[in-house]
């Protein structure tokens, strides 16, 4: 039995793409999972900030902890809401500057369809993978956020800048040609952001995801609700445990959530 609080799941890697999940003092390999029965149980809460047991109200933090942290600030969601390059403060300017101000790709993928989106350059390609791309490619590289936000703005009244979560599980490749997509999404980029860009060749980035078998009809688990679940783990794609009769259930978007894990031996 393992127990502890939901963060998002890490990613490593290697010959092949590998999930952990941490649990109070275990670091769960979920891939060594697959096949097998396992059942989730909820057992609370707790703010990823001040550790309380209030209802969460977004992104792993209780409301107080939402609307005062810097971490879950506008800017966040909406890059081009930045304002560290101007020396104007947020929530928390020094914090501010530490993200806002280091390198940002501005990225097509594929999980769906076609997306555009925003990440700081060390979080390629983790950001793909946590949204289920099975294949991306940087369209350029700024040096701060702000110049990456207002591309991207720019660049949504041309692809979507959202995934459709049911269509991304059930999606094990790609048919577009996204280097063909890059080129064309640089002609769109603000004059003010292309300046600043620097001249890179990139190709694409193929992701193969962990899953024996892919949902036909994803049906999400609300874990807090239902309290319990048990299920034969078929694969994971994104931050997204899917099991066998087509549940799946978040991880990232139940941070916070308490739960205790455990391996049905059959």
């Amino acid at each position: 039995m393992f127990k502890g609080v939901l963060n998002k799941m890490k990613t490593e890697i290697d010959s092949s793409l590998n999930y952990f999940l941490e649990l109070d003092d275990d670091f769960i390999n979920i891939n060594q999972l697959l096949g097998s029965k396992i059942k989730l149980s909820f057992n609370g809460y707790e703010c990823l900030n001040c550790k309380s047991d209030l209802q969460l109200y977004r992104q792993g933090h209780c409301k107080k902890c939402f609307f005062a942290l810097p971490s879950t600030a506008d800017w966040i969601m909406k890059p081009e809401l930045s304002k560290a390059h101007l020396n104007i403060e947020d929530r928390d300017l020094e914090f501010e500057k530490k993200v806002q101000l280091k390198p940002h790709v501005l990225y097509l993928a594929f999980s769906s369809n076609v997306k555009v989106g925003v990440t700081r350059k060390t979080q390629v390609p983790f950001r793909w993978i946590d949204q289920g791309a099975v294949q991306a490619i940087e369209i350029a590289e700024f040096p701060n956020r702000y110049l990456a936000g207002i591309s991207e703005v720019a660049l949504k009244n041309y692809y979507a800048d959202k995934t459709n979560w049911r269509e991304m599980l059930k999606t094990s490749s790609s048919n577009v040609d996204l280097e063909l997509e890059r080129v064309n999404a640089l002609e769109k980029i603000p004059k003010e952001a292309l300046d600043s860009i620097q001249t890179k060749q990139y190709s694409t980035f193929d992701i193969d995801y962990p899953v024996n078998k892919y949902p036909e009809k994803p049906r999400s688990l609300n874990l807090p609700k239902e309290k319990s679940f048990t299920g034969e783990l078929a694969g994971v794609k994104g931050q997204y445990l899917i099991f066998s009769d087509d549940t799946v259930f978040n991880v990232r978007s139940n941070e916070g959530v308490i739960i205790d894990l455990e391996i049905i031996k059959s």
